[in-house]
């Protein structure tokens, strides 16, 4: 006595009296009363009034055997007790329609041959026909509920996943962290062991970068236009350490600007270019950082003279694969980092990843 695909059980009469089922076991009714009429001898509205009546007693019998009894014994199924009460709603359910419609003084319809065959014909498609449409609508249930399972199911396992995508998210950017700041605070060490008078201004610079750059390691997201700053950041105080070896030129498309992208996405290149390529170099070098979107992708490149790609054989070492897992965590494969070696010496770093703007 069900249609289509129900929402997750609701008790009472809300579920009972359902507009899908409602729906279905009128539109049945009326049909079995359209093709009944054919042969009726009381009219159309009589033969209608009698299956929509039927019709109602057998739902509402069904959803209630559906949720009551609360237990039942072992013995007894309760799609079978739902079944049983719809055939047995038939008989008695048609007897009380035509002992209701027997007026006053009237004999009663059992000595009314038309009558009588009325009764008959009504209660036997109400046998024959109800406990069928009881099983279908049980066994639809069943699918819909399987169905509702399973989506249910996929919905957790998809956050599950997501929540495991998260923590190994966090995970990244905590061995991030500290790569990141040991790195950066060995270079002020070398300053101070030299006994370079440039120190200070240095450790000054690194403390007004790392106090706006540490804060953005726990963010789930950032801006190109953060990276950008970050990395213009890390440059200025890197320049003031080796000002003689190290020049460099920042630029980005205004459209690139506010596009979305994992925290420190930029700087790990800008900081792989200057570890592993500018610092090793006896001439030092220049760094070039261009960011672009073409055809709804972004492509941010990290360009430098310095001794090229080294010992590192194309990797790019720890700070390029932590890259490159969190680009997979965020962009799945649609995102890549290509590393390309520079004539006559130098390193291309190329990243490319779909274009989406920050937030809402």
């Amino acid at each position: 006595m069900t249609s289509g695909v129900p929402s997750p059980p609701t008790p009472g009469l809300a579920r009972i009296l359902g507009w899908g089922r409602l729906r279905f076991t009128l539109g049945l009714a009326i049909l079995l009363g359209l093709l009944i009429s054919l042969g009726w001898k009381s009219g159309l509205t009589s033969i209608l009034l009698r299956t929509v009546t039927l019709g109602l007693l057998a739902l509402l019998v069904f959803g209630l055997l559906e949720q009551w009894p609360r237990r039942l014994p072992p013995w007894l199924a309760r799609w079978a007790l739902q079944v049983l009460g719809v055939a047995l709603v038939m008989p008695l359910g048609t007897y009380l329609i035509y002992m209701l419609s027997t007026g006053a003084g009237a004999p009663p319809f059992w000595q009314v041959q038309d009558r009588l065959t009325g009764f008959v014909s009504l209660s036997a498609v109400g046998l024959l026909l109800a406990p069928w449409v009881a099983l279908a609508a049980l066994v639809r249930q069943k699918d819909a509920l399987a169905r509702h399972q399973a989506l249910a199911f996929d919905l957790e396992r998809s956050e599950f996943e997501r929540q495991a995508l998260d923590a190994r998210l966090r995970l990244l950017q905590a061995q991030v962290e500290p790569h990141f700041l040991f790195n950066t605070l060995a270079n002020v060490r070398e300053l101070v062991d030299t006994g370079s008078p440039r120190a200070s201004a240095v450790l000054g610079s690194l403390i007004a970068y790392l106090r706006a750059a540490v804060p953005r390691l726990h963010a789930p997201a950032s801006t190109l236009a953060q990276e950008l700053e970050l990395a213009r950041a890390y440059l200025e105080v890197m320049h003031m350490r080796m000002p003689d070896r190290l020049q460099f030129e920042l630029e980005a498309d205004d459209e690139a600007l506010p596009l979305s992208c994992p925290p420190m996405t930029l700087l790990t290149l800008v900081e792989n270019a200057v570890r592993h390529g500018i610092d090793p170099s006896e001439q030092g070098g220049r760094i070039e950082v261009r960011v672009t979107v073409l055809e709804g992708r972004c492509h941010a490149e990290v360009v430098d003279t310095g001794v090229g790609l080294g010992e590192t054989g194309g990797s790019g070492g720890t700070g390029l694969a932590n890259l490159r897992e969190r680009l997979r965590l965020a962009f799945g494969p649609e995102a890549r980092l290509e590393l390309q070696a520079l004539e006559p010496h130098g390193l291309r770093a190329l990243l490319v990843f779909p274009a989406r703007r920050s937030g809402p």
